[in-house]
């Protein structure tokens, strides 16, 4: 069999994205953002973010096919994230990949937004190696994955119990008043701070801890602890170092993260890890890793930046592996799911 041609749409979030591609082949990546539209509400809202979709999708997808050069007609399978996302943003995806695989007469898959962005690597460095171990921090996710088959065998062993790294990051940027999203204007200060000025705490990395949540992951205390040291910097009159803050806080999200991922790895003997989601383009989280992998001897996958933030390429390359693999294509009833979990590849 021929590599497939896939089109992929992802709309779970504040993006809409169609990406197509001949196998691992990359031929279009097109992406509509309204982060701008959220900026001032502090957060994505979610009606906000549905309404945008409904407006991008038709343009994002003509673009996608033009940039590809390719007809509705000549596509093998049409891909769509089911879930995990706001259901009113997931819901506007699932509607146009419906009606385009309805139109064209192909087949549908309805696929896991999480798994896009372990297997979007596939684009850059070819199959994953079984197994592989995924460290996948996005905006509402910090999760560790086993990944033998990224087709049909995923286990998660950890993952947050409260909040996500890239929660913790909106959070802490909107305390220091530095606006949204909170992941890049935080790494952008931190370049100019002490990451060694302020010790915040290192959650669920106590003994204690490590009993019941070895490779989980809690981010509620870091973000806590910020707050208190900045209300008493404040309290006292002092003025509050925001790159040194930053850069304390950063450096103490990668901490754990990184730590966490390269024991997961000894202990389940995998030497291939790959790093994937929103949160993966942190400049400080890609440098650490790469050092504590190099030092373990664990060969680190990392997508280029611009693939780790929400994209159709992820889910049309995942559309792709699962159409090489003979899975059965979705339903045409299928519904999208907002809380489908990792386990769960094809809706």
């Amino acid at each position: 069999m021929s590599e497939p041609l896939v089109i992929g749409i992802e709309s779970s979030c504040d993006e809409t994205g169609v990406g197509i591609v001949r196998g691992r082949e990359l031929l279009a990546n097109e992406v509509a953002s309204s982060v701008d539209l959220h900026a001032r509400f502090g957060g994505v809202v979610p009606e906000v973010a549905s309404r945008a979709h409904l407006e991008a999708i038709r343009p994002t997808l003509e673009r996608a096919l033009e940039k590809a050069d390719v007809d509705i007609s000549e596509l093998d399978a049409i891909a769509v994230t089911a879930g995990p996302g706001l259901m009113g943003s997931l819901v506007v995806g699932m509607a146009a990949a419906k009606a385009l695989a309805t139109v064209a007469n192909k087949p549908l898959y309805g696929l896991n937004h999480l798994v896009g962005h372990v297997g979007v690597d596939m684009i850059e460095h070819g199959p994953l190696p079984d197994p592989t171990l995924a460290l996948l921090v996005s905006g509402g996710h910090s999760q560790l994955l086993l990944v033998k088959d990224i087709t049909s065998d995923i286990t998660e062993v950890g993952t947050t119990i409260d909040d996500a790294a890239g929660e913790a990051y909106d959070k802490v940027a909107r305390l220091l008043g530095m606006g949204y999203p909170g992941g890049p204007v935080i790494d952008k200060a931190a370049q100019l701070g002490d990451p060694k000025a302020i010790r915040f705490p290192r959650g669920l990395t106590a003994k204690h801890d490590l009993e019941k949540h070895r490779f989980d992951y809690s981010f509620s205390g870091l973000k806590t602890a910020v707050a208190r040291w900045v209300e008493q910097r404040m309290y006292d009159g002092e003025e509050v170092p925001v790159n040194d803050v930053a850069a304390s806080f950063q450096e103490a999200v990668a901490d754990v993260l990184t730590a966490k991922a390269i024991d997961a790895c000894q202990h389940y003997g995998v030497d291939t890890m790959v790093l994937g989601g929103g949160v993966a383009a942190n400049s400080r989280l890609r440098g650490l890793l790469s050092e504590r992998a190099e030092a373990a001897g664990i060969e680190l996958r990392r997508p280029r930046p611009g693939l780790c933030t929400d994209n159709g390429a992820m889910i049309a390359v995942l559309g792709a592996a699962v159409v090489e693999a003979g899975r059965a294509p979705s339903e045409l009833t299928i519904s999208s799911d907002s809380g489908m979990p990792v386990e769960k590849i094809i809706a």
